[in-house]
């Protein structure tokens, strides 16, 4: 029997991937719903493709043009943030919540309060809102599937452990294309050189949170929050392979990793299944091929971010919403060549050292009104400071 599937960011590359593993298993998938910012004939001619019965944009204003695309097919269409949500809370079997940014809290929220199964994969909701994400999946009965790569090796490794017998997390980063460039050359660093991933394709903005490593510094704050065995059992090192994606140590020192390819049909062929296994299309490890598999500390003097992702969350409340919103705001400045490369990390220092953080937040508007004064402060303190 076929599943119901609402995917939420259609057009972006989880969307892609996660459409390419529906493509060759279309007996299994019924579409329900999918949605993108705006990209309206991209949305619209995958909507017909999959017969989907609902697409939405997140941008009212290319409603006009997804309607035109849409022209005849008999697919409904929307617009707007609350279209989103609706999307969102429609009955499904899955729903895949790839949208980027804060703009993908309300419509993951919404799925979380109709109690349904959510493959996630918007670092947002965990890292500014995990406290009253969580708190809501207790509440409404739903399940969180970790879409992340890391996230989700982790949560292979512990099937059918229970969490007190974990001795150690161990979060695995590539370091990036500048891990091994020295302090000068990383202040010089351009916006092309720190979005050249070595082995991951991946948008802009999270390739230079890669080089910063404050993309697992972000990890971090997730995995406390997907994986609750305490802030000193987390830990992450450096695997340039990317070939391990994470590992769990017991208690027994029996440690467990979670290998394959870097491609994220890999963990979301993983979500889609689950509990199942499925086929992707991807070529098996070839190990000898591979050769060597390396491992390094973390070095926080270089790149300082997982050390203020880990203050944040260890100091908790506002902080990991203000973290992430100055990150926000500083990646865009250097991409933008506003800013130095090493300077995205003092920003987001100084937005933490600098703000009045508020009491921590209940509800997700208080989240989104953290996540705007952070920005607020970010952007004071970019304006204070000269163009580099």
């Amino acid at each position: 029997m076929s599943r119901t599937l609402t995917l939420l960011g259609a057009t972006g590359s989880i969307g892609a991937s996660t459409l390419d593993l529906v493509r060759r298993n279309r007996a299994d998938w019924q579409v329900e719903a999918l949605t993108a910012n705006c990209s309206a004939r991209e949305l619209a001619a995958l909507a017909r493709e999959f017969a989907a019965k609902l697409a939405v944009v997140g941008d009212e204003g290319c409603l006009p043009e997804l309607r035109e695309a849409l022209d005849g097919s008999g697919i409904e269409s929307a617009g707007g943030a609350q279209a989103l949500c609706e999307a969102a809370a429609r009955p499904v079997d899955m729903t895949i919540a790839a949208i980027v940014g804060c703009a993908g809290l309300a419509p993951v929220m919404a799925a979380v309060e109709r109690g349904g199964t959510i493959a996630l994969a918007n670092k947002e909701a965990l890292v500014s809102a995990g406290e009253v994400l969580i708190a809501a999946v207790a509440e409404y009965g739903a399940t969180l599937l970790p879409t992340d790569s890391e996230h989700n090796a982790i949560f292979q490794c512990l099937a059918g452990s229970n969490l007190d017998d974990v001795a150690r997390i161990t979060l695995t980063a590539s370091g990036g294309p500048l891990r091994t460039w020295d302090a000068d050359r990383l202040a010089a660093a351009t916006p092309e050189e720190a979005v050249a991933h070595p082995n991951w394709s991946m948008g802009a903005k999270i390739s230079v949170d890669s080089a910063t490593m404050m993309n697992k510094g972000l990890e971090y704050i997730e995995a406390h929050h997907l994986f609750p065995v305490g802030l000193e059992r987390l830990h992450i090192v450096i695997h340039p392979q990317s070939v391990i994606h994470s590992m769990v140590e017991y208690r027994d020192r029996s440690t467990l990793a979670q290998l394959g390819p870097s491609d994220m049909r890999v963990p979301i062929a993983s979500c889609l299944a689950w509990p199942q296994r499925m086929e992707t299309p991807l070529e098996p490890l070839n190990l000898p091929a591979i050769g060597e598999l390396t491992f390094f500390a973390p070095d926080e003097d270089r790149f300082p971010a997982t050390r203020l992702a880990r203050e944040a969350i260890a100091a908790g409340g506002s902080a990991p919403a203000t973290l992430n919103a100055a990150n926000e705001v500083a990646v865009a400045a250097f991409l933008a060549g506003q800013i130095g490369f090493t300077r995205i990390a003092a920003v987001v220092e100084e937005t933490l050292q600098s703000s009045n953080l508020p009491p921590r937040p209940q509800t997700l508007d208080e989240v989104l009104s953290v996540d705007r004064a952070g920005r607020r402060q970010a952007g004071h303190i970019l304006e204070k400071q000269p163009v580099v």
